[in-house]
């Protein structure tokens, strides 16, 4: 007789400030990812709207605000912009691999560049390469970290300029963690070439979703996900596709927003990444 599947238990953090919205505060609810069918339950709870941190699944909670949306690309559709097509084109000579799960100097030093020019002060920038281990390492799911490269000359491995940590569910890519050459003087666009190498990888390997984490609507750093068409949105209803007039009349307003304009965001706040830890304190 085979034993019951065990129904997860579900518990909720207390209200902190919000790191994407001024003046609001944002509160989470999420459950442990253990045992032999954690990386089925991660794939039904991100169908659900779920994000993974190391070996937790949360997603917010808030009680009068719902402005964070999940939102995955739809592979098979994909159609890239000019402008993605240009960034394609000028970082498609970078190599990519395929790793475990195992941290290294060469990408926790990437990452500390990448944080101190886009997240400066934020509270990913105190970690140490013990917590950057933990991140990457402390998976329960099937999970990689891929590296972008350039060519070397000589057939040895070039200087890494990008690298994103990534699930792969039973329906697409997660992209829990990306970071990258911040301050390049020859390239551009490599946050994006990462995300576009993403739909490129899941529609090869047949699976229909690029999982982008959450859409803010509001806060300026979370508008570039709102580029990718089409894009699918999470509501009570179900996932449902942007209408295209309604994306375009976004990625206008995207387009508008200035940098300045968002809210100093805390590095810890990105999808999936360290330093939400700390809130889930599961009662024994």
């Amino acid at each position: 007789m085979t034993a019951p599947v065990r129904f997860p238990r579900f518990f909720v953090t207390s209200p902190s400030p919000c790191p994407y919205l001024p003046g609001r505060s944002e509160r989470k609810v999420f459950t442990e990812l253990k045992g032999p069918h954690a990386s089925e339950l991660n794939d039904a709870l991100s169908r659900i709207g779920f994000r993974r941190s190391q070996n937790v699944a949360y997603r917010p909670s808030c009680v009068d605000c719902s402005a964070c949306i999940s939102v995955r690309v739809v592979t098979d559709q994909f159609r890239a912009s000019a402008t993605q097509r240009r960034e394609l084109k000028r970082n498609g000579d970078l190599v990519s691999s395929v790793c475990r799960p195992w941290s290294t100097a060469e990408q926790f030093e990437l990452l500390q560049r990448y944080l101190g020019e886009r997240h400066p002060g934020g509270g990913m920038t105190s970690m140490d390469e013990i917590d950057f281990a933990d991140m990457v390492e402390h998976t329960p799911v099937d999970s990689w970290l891929i590296e972008y490269r350039e060519p070397s000359s000589d057939g040895t491995p070039g200087r890494l300029v990008g690298a994103c940590l990534t699930d792969r569910q039973g329906d697409g890519l997660s992209m829990i963690y990306s970071f990258y050459e911040p301050d390049h003087g020859k390239r551009s666009g490599l946050g994006n070439y990462i995300i576009l190498d993403h739909i490129r990888r899941a529609a090869d390997e047949g699976l229909p979703y690029v999982y982008l984490g959450y859409w803010v609507d509001g806060s300026a750093r979370m508008q570039y996900k709102i580029r990718y068409r089409p894009l699918e949105r999470l509501t009570r209803g179900g996932w449902v596709a942007f209408e295209p007039a309604q994306q375009d009349a976004l990625i206008a307003k995207a387009a508008q927003m200035r940098r300045t304009e968002a809210l100093p965001l805390d590095g810890s706040t990105k999808d999936g990444a360290h330093g939400v830890q700390g809130q889930y304190k599961v009662a024994g």
